[in-house]
């Protein structure tokens, strides 16, 4: 096992590491920060929570040890404005002691201050595509100057339509420097990119590709789609929790389960593209501290969320992009932590579950909860045929009606629509377009295919996982035990 005293960083940083708590450095930073010190460009992946912030952060302050007026001489490229503002804090607590002046540059706020800390002077530079090309354009950036330029979570940039802004930018960058490519995920895309930015690159991988952390527990809750505001509340009560974040595919879908939480007694708040960017820096602030207990987000505006021991990942949806699935669940299990990832699946959802254990080579294990079983079941998964179809138990039938009247704000039938579960009427789905110059992506985040309603369907007592279909033939559990995330 290596340490930070023999990877070759200056006793400045390792001050600055020991301070943070950290005695080890992760599988990423140990084969990464002696190839970057030596000059090598490298093309890594890296699964989030796998500390490859640190991996190229620490060996850049180490090569930057003196300012250089002249302009940025360490440009970082990030998706999305919440990873802008989180690689900035690691640059600014490890580099205390360093004499180099870092910021960051991104959209959604004012361009002035920006260009003004721009001319004063900056060694380490910190964007996000669209704001740099802004910037770049008013000749209020010049990166003429760069000696290393580190290209952050190059799947999202690529799923997010950057592409040609990266482009753009490799072009504005001199022939002669240091290349860095993180990515949690190596597609053909991927490679192809890197064949254009990188010379003779380091190929190093923290963990199988494709493949998620070892340290996050995963665990399927088959439900009917208009209970799962229900099934998420019971999960809650059941566990605990002191945080949660929860994962919704568009904002309008965000900020309805706010609300409906909201009316539950739930303290919860949503993080999305439509909100601004102080009200997502405040939101953020405010779930660090504890003061909101469920933090709802989109995949987008997700990127950068790092929260130490989070204990509980849930999809409510499934992305549509299998790799989102990856960057969701390794929002925990963060940093040498356990972590749980729980999603809640609907039957209209199977294809994006059997494309996510495709994409992940393995099969997620499967756990009904007592009083939810789905009146849709949903189907088996191409990746394990004998994963039959989960079993279901004597129900209560007048635990809840599934037509309950908005307003009741009980926890089976809070959020239940007019029509019960049957009778909503499809939402036309919204047309996406290219990313804007804040980092937000209008064709990733889609509007939902039904409005949600959510249905009582409560046993009573104890939310409790009744039946497994892990593999074989789902059994019936022996006695009530907690659903998984109650540790």
């Amino acid at each position: 096992m290596s340490t930070f005293d023999s990877l070759g960083l200056s006793p400045e940083l390792l001050s600055a590491v020991k301070k943070t708590g950290y005695t080890q450095p992760t599988p990423i930073q140990s084969v990464s920060i002696p190839k970057v010190l030596a000059g090598k460009d490298l093309m890594a992946s890296a699964q989030t929570g796998s500390g490859k912030t640190a991996a190229f952060c620490l060996p850049i302050l180490h090569k930057l040890q003196k300012r250089n007026p002249k302009g940025p001489r360490a440009l970082i490229l990030t998706p999305t404005r919440e990873l802008a503002a989180q690689v900035l804090e690691n640059l600014r607590t490890y580099g205390k002691e360093a004499n180099l002046i870092c910021a960051t540059v991104f959209g959604g706020v004012k361009i002035g201050p920006q260009i003004r800390q721009l001319r004063n002077g900056v060694d380490v530079l910190v964007a996000t595509p669209g704001r740099l090309m802004d910037l770049y354009n008013q000749k209020a950036v010049k990166l003429d100057a760069v000696e290393i330029f580190v290209l952050d979570e190059a799947d999202r940039m690529l799923d997010m339509g950057f592409i040609s802004d990266i482009r753009k930018i490799r072009a504005m960058l001199p022939a002669k420097r240091q290349s860095l490519l993180f990515s949690a995920t190596f597609s053909p895309e991927i490679r192809k990119l890197a064949q254009t930015m990188l010379v003779d690159p380091e190929e190093v991988k923290a963990t199988p590709e494709n493949q998620t952390a070892p340290s996050v527990e995963q665990l399927v809750v088959p439900a009917d789609k208009a209970a799962k505001i229900n099934i998420l509340h019971a999960l809650y009560q059941e566990a605990g929790w002191s945080q949660a974040l929860v994962f919704s595919r568009t904002k309008h879908g965000a900020d309805k389960v706010v609300r409906q939480l909201d009316k539950l007694g739930v303290k919860a708040a949503a993080i999305h593209g439509n909100k601004s960017q102080n009200h997502r820096t405040r939101t953020l602030k405010d779930f660090k501290a504890g003061k909101i207990t469920m933090l709802i987000a989109t995949d987008i505006a997700s990127r950068g969320i790092d929260i130490d021991k989070l204990p509980v990942v849930i999809n409510f949806e499934l992305p549509q992009v299998p790799e989102d699935y990856v960057h969701r669940i390794g929002r925990t299990g963060r940093a040498g932590e356990t972590g749980k990832a729980i999603s809640i699946v609907c039957a209209d959802e199977i294809k994006q579950l059997r494309e996510i254990e495709k994409f992940t080579r393995s099969t997620l294990p499967r756990e009904e909860l007592e009083g939810f079983e789905p009146d849709h079941n949903l189907p088996e998964s191409h990746s394990n045929k004998s994963v039959a179809a989960t079993r279901k138990p004597a129900r209560n039938r007048n635990a809840g009606s599934g037509n309950a009247r908005p307003g009741n704000t009980s926890a089976g039938q809070a959020g239940a629509g007019k029509r019960g579960d049957s009778g909503a009427k499809p939402d036309a789905r919204r047309r996406g377009g290219r990313p804007d110059s804040n980092g937000n992506s209008r064709n990733t985040e889609r509007q939902e295919r039904r409005p949600e309603q959510a249905s009582g369907k409560r046993s009573g007592g104890r939310a409790t996982v009744i039946a497994s279909t892990t593999g074989g033939r789902p059994t019936r559990s022996s006695g009530r035990r907690r659903v998984a995330g109650a540790a």
